[in-house]
């Protein structure tokens, strides 16, 4: 009987293991949000937490900044939100007390917007430790408007747009004979961009992890297409463009970036509900998430996947 009694403790006990050791293995994400000029914002969040835990893959926590800016209101895809000062504040506020532990992370993502107020001294030095050693970045749509005056932030993010100008940095783009450009001569402010439309997103890098047997082009649903993003331009990998009506040119729309020890998926895609809600935003958003953590992909392209002629997309039912 006592041997019965220890082998079933032996049994739970190892099952436990199993099970922890399985949810260890889930990486373990990040989305810092609070401020952002877009409404959709406390959507989009959990949009993207969705995303991510449902493939199973991902642990994900959400940490915002005591001052809100511009919130749909909607308290269902507001958790948190009783957890601080304000709905609309403006102008937007440093909140000191910003510090999240960056290193318990594999990733991070931004949902921040353009003139979110700055950091903390310390908390920007804590995050370029985290990226300089290793760990995973992913900037989403208007997260590239953010900090202009942030040097490190810039070589993060490749190239930004609002609040940047010829000093910092190029212009970056893919001209019509397929050359990446970075146009440090031509004066103007970075960011731009037409009205809400479908438009066609080509590959421009198909053998990088992220974008690898994605189709070379696909219609990406109602969103802006970015132009004119402008910053050091450095160690950037363009993976996806499309043509502006603003420039007349290839934008980058979807880049890595390699900072130290650090990868960085930058994407400008996601301005409203049914931009994130586009197949192509969802898998290249998903697999940039991976990659910027591991450095590997290992999410499949899904059936739904767009092609030129028709957009794909999924509604989103809050769970």
């Amino acid at each position: 009987m006592k041997f019965k009694y220890l082998f079933i403790c032996f049994i739970v006990v190892l099952i436990s293991g199993a099970c922890e050791a399985t949810a260890k293995k889930k990486i373990k994400v990040l989305i810092i949000d609070g401020q952002n000029n877009h409404a959709v914002w406390p959507k989009s969040t959990i949009m993207m937490r969705q995303y991510l835990e449902e493939t199973g893959m991902f642990r994900v926590d959400i940490i915002r900044t005591k001052f809100l800016l511009n919130s749909q209101r909607e308290a269902k895809y507001l958790p948190l939100a009783d957890a601080g000062e304000g709905i609309e504040t403006k102008p937007a506020k440093t909140d000191p007390d910003f510090n999240p532990d960056f290193s318990k992370y594999d990733v991070v993502i931004s949902n921040f917007g353009w003139r979110t107020a700055p950091w903390p001294e310390d908390t920007q030095k804590a995050f370029e430790k985290y990226i300089r050693n290793g760990g995973g970045f992913v900037t989403v749509h208007a997260a590239d408007n953010c900090f202009p005056e942030w040097k490190a932030y810039n070589k993060m993010i490749g190239i930004g747009g609002w609040d940047r100008n010829k000093k910092h940095g190029p212009y970056l783009y893919v001209d019509d004979k397929g050359y990446v450009v970075k146009d440090s001569i031509s004066e103007g402010y970075g960011g731009a961009h037409g009205k809400k439309e479908d438009f066609i997103v080509t590959m421009y890098d198909q053998e990088h992890p992220i974008s690898k047997g994605i189709p070379k082009t696909w219609l990406h649903a109602f969103d802006e297409c970015y132009a004119k993003l402008r910053g050091p331009a450095e160690n950037v990998t363009i993976l996806g463009t499309a043509i502006s009506t603003k420039s007349n040119r290839a934008e980058p729309m979807l880049m890595a970036i390699d900072y130290y020890k650090g990868r960085v998926f930058h994407t400008t895609l996601g301005h409203d509900t049914e931009a994130f809600s586009c197949v192509g935003f969802i898998t290249t958003f998903l697999r940039g998430v991976e990659w910027a953590a591991t450095s590997k992909v290992t999410i499949e392209i899904p059936e739904d996947f767009p092609g030129t002629d028709k957009v794909s997309q999924r509604a989103f039912e809050l769970k």
